[in-house]
């Protein structure tokens, strides 16, 4: 499935979106904002993905915002300031929805990274359940160095995955964190020594959740968001709640039924 900004293609119940704007390092402008939040509302609903990759075209993941479009944001129409300032406010709270939608989507989302990951495209990793990347892959929250606060997301959920000292340390300097050190302080899971190596450890990383519980596995997601952003006794509380209704699934009987006989389970989405 082609889009203008991302290619999105569908095949054994793996979702594989790429960023396709190698000449632009893959910046984002308003179309790739659009298609990005479009593409994850959809797979979020498709029965045929169980699991998203995530990765980017020609030589960088993700270099941010496009200059054109971070430079339309002070071009808004508008005499009244409060208006204006309303406008921006709207705008910024647009800009931060595709992101949510890859943190929503109830598939996990799996993000392979090599060359640049800069800016925004530090809020699309920080919203991905995992993260995977070269060795010369590297992090910047450049927006410092542009006179910004990042906005998009990621001095919220990057303290999540990392130390908030760390996270301090790279929002305030802007500084590069290459791929081994981002494996170091947990950033990713694990650094790899090319491309070609990465996406080839993601994709089996990928195949092995396909061939998990459809319902378990969303169901594992649910859980893992609500738990992070609540207490351990209200998470156990919702825990007991959501086994209530969900436990006594047709997986369940299947999973059961694929030990005894020695066998892999085969699931319906």
């Amino acid at each position: 499935m082609n889009y203008e900004t991302i290619f999105l293609t569908i095949e054994n119940d793996i979702g594989y979106v790429k960023l396709n704007r190698p000449e632009k390092a893959n910046a984002l402008n308003q179309t790739a904002w659009h298609e990005l939040k479009s593409i994850f509302e959809a797979l979020d609903e498709n029965d045929d993905v169980r699991v998203i990759m995530l990765s980017g075209e020609g030589k960088h993941f993700c270099s941010g915002i496009d200059l054109s479009l971070l430079l339309s944001v002070q071009n808004i129409a508008e005499t009244c300031d409060a208006r204006k300032r309303e406008k921006l406010r709207k705008l910024i709270l647009e800009l931060q929805s595709p992101i949510n939608a890859i943190e929503n989507c109830s598939k996990p989302v799996i993000a392979a990274i090599h060359g640049g990951c800069i800016g925004a495209g530090v809020d699309i990793v920080s919203a991905c359940d995992m993260r995977y990347a070269t060795h010369e892959a590297y992090f910047s929250i450049k927006e410092i160095d542009m006179g910004m606060v990042a906005d998009l997301g990621t001095l919220q959920r990057l303290p999540k995955l990392i130390s908030e000292g760390m996270v301090r340390e790279m929002a305030f300097t802007g500084r590069q964190v290459f791929g081994e050190e981002a494996e170091k302080i947990g950033l990713v899971n694990k650094s790899f020594e090319s491309k070609d190596v990465l996406l080839e450890k993601v994709a089996a990383v990928a195949k092995t959740i396909a061939a998990k519980s459809p319902v378990s596995v969303r169901g594992t997601k649910h859980i893992l968001n609500h738990s992070r952003d609540h207490s351990v006794a209200d998470g156990l509380a919702y825990m007991a709640t959501w086994n209530a209704a969900m436990l006594l699934s047709e997986d369940l009987h299947k999973a059961f039924q694929a030990q005894s006989e020695k066998r892999l389970p085969n699931f319906k989405s």
